[in-house]
């Protein structure tokens, strides 16, 4: 029996692209990583150790690149998923899902060997995670370099490249050479603490990574080759820290990625916030986006935001010179009834790459991938059923006119 990965999907050449196959190549936002089905389990009450707790468990489709794709799907963009589900029960929901919403899935790899990733979390009454086991070791075997260069055409074309951290050191770099080849932007998404330190061997390629702060320090740890920063330290007061506080105390670490190539970071800081910080104000201007315009992208989208968040507010409100070493800007949450906080990361990064693709500058974008996010922690699911155009819109607005310049500075 032939090996998966070595299963060519029909019409796909693999290791080469024509220059008419590229031509005629629909312009998507390309995700590479993670489909997995969620059991989440929540308590009602305070948990006991060593005996259950009366609560609700409920199946959730999931997957940091897929909750992330779906949302871009939410936003009226078509993302192209490479990824891989086996032909259990947890495989046949995912693609069931997958092709009612009518996006492709011949970059799905499919194979009676593959077992689909399953994880397990186990949460709290206010909705936080307090442990979780996770079975994705599929997604490391099958999302293999030789499969991901299959669709070498497609990521020539596309205006962005998403990778997970589920994929291996190889397979990330085989997808950021890919897209560095054809100049694909690349949006790095850290997954967790541990599998976040994968950055090291790609880090020169990235031009956005959403790490929180607990895997922007492993980041930076692992790109530094040494253990030399550490998370904020918190007592037990209720004394809430200012952003400027987790700003400084961060900036070593976030300047340490910048310095090492990463273009953008979108630092998340939970009901603190988002910090964007780019190495120059220039990076966060000049990203250019192939294909950025309808039909590929919401036209809707881009007019209902860009009529309430106007392009280059924050840029024009600067007196930073266009090659200033450093800068950054704090967004603020939105007020929310937290139902659960999983998905809220992915839905930023969903939110504001379909941003992005629909033409809205990088600030614009961020301030949508927060609306987005506020959404998902009112549900259950880790992404919604459906957006609201007006409402992500007004809620983007409120974020934008909240947004505060921390620093612009020629020298740390």
């Amino acid at each position: 029996m032939s090996s998966p990965e070595n299963e060519t999907p029909r019409g796909v050449q693999s290791g080469f692209c024509k220059e008419d196959q590229a031509r005629k190549c629909t312009v998507q936002p390309i995700v590479i990583g993670g489909m997995v089905l969620d059991v989440n389990a929540t308590s009602s009450m305070h948990a006991n150790p060593r005996t259950t707790t009366p609560g609700k468990v409920i199946f959730s489709l999931g997957g940091v690149a897929r909750n992330v794709a779906d949302c871009i799907s939410k936003l009226e963009a078509r993302p192209f998923m490479i990824s891989a589900v086996g032909f259990d029960m947890a495989g046949n929901m995912l693609l069931e899902h997958w092709e009612s919403a009518g996006l492709s899935i011949e970059g799905i790899q499919r194979h009676q060997n593959i077992e689909t990733a399953v994880v397990c979390h186990i949460f709290d009454e206010k909705g936080e995670v307090t442990a979780g086991v996770a079975h994705v070791e599929s997604i490391e075997q099958f999302l293999t370099p030789r499969w991901i260069e299959k669709f070498k055409c497609k990521i020539s074309c596309s205006p962005i490249l998403m990778v997970d951290a589920n994929l291996t050191s190889s397979s990330l770099e085989a997808s950021c050479q890919l897209a560095a080849q054809f100049n694909t932007p690349v949006w790095f998404e850290p997954v967790s603490v541990a599998k976040s330190r994968r950055v090291a061997s790609v880090v020169q390629y990235v031009t956005f990574a959403s790490p929180n702060e607990d895997e922007l320090v492993a980041m930076a740890n692992a790109v530094s080759g040494k253990e030399i920063f550490h998370p904020i330290w918190r007592d037990d007061s209720s004394t809430k820290l200012s952003k400027e506080y987790f700003f400084q105390t961060l900036k070593p670490a976030i300047w340490v990625l910048l310095d090492k190539g990463v273009k953008v970071l979108v630092v998340t800081l939970g009901s603190e916030g988002v910090l964007v910080c780019s190495k120059a104000k220039f990076n966060l201007q000049r990203l250019a986006f192939k294909g950025n315009q309808s039909p590929y992208f919401s036209k809707q989208l881009y007019e209902a935001v860009s009529t309430v968040c106007p392009k280059d507010k924050i840029f024009g409100a600067s007196m930073c010179k266009p090659m200033s070493d450093l800068f950054a800007v704090h967004f603020p949450a939105l007020p929310a009834s937290v139902v659960r906080l999983t998905g809220a990361g992915d839905c930023l990064v969903g939110g504001t790459i379909a941003s992005l693709c629909a033409g809205l500058d990088v600030m614009q974008s961020i301030a949508v991938g927060i609306a987005a996010a506020k959404v998902v922690v009112e549900v259950e699911s880790n992404v919604p059923d459906e957006y609201c155009l007006a409402k992500l819109a007004d809620d983007a607005r409120s974020v934008y006119s909240g947004a505060t310049m921390l620093l612009c500075q020629s020298k740390l």
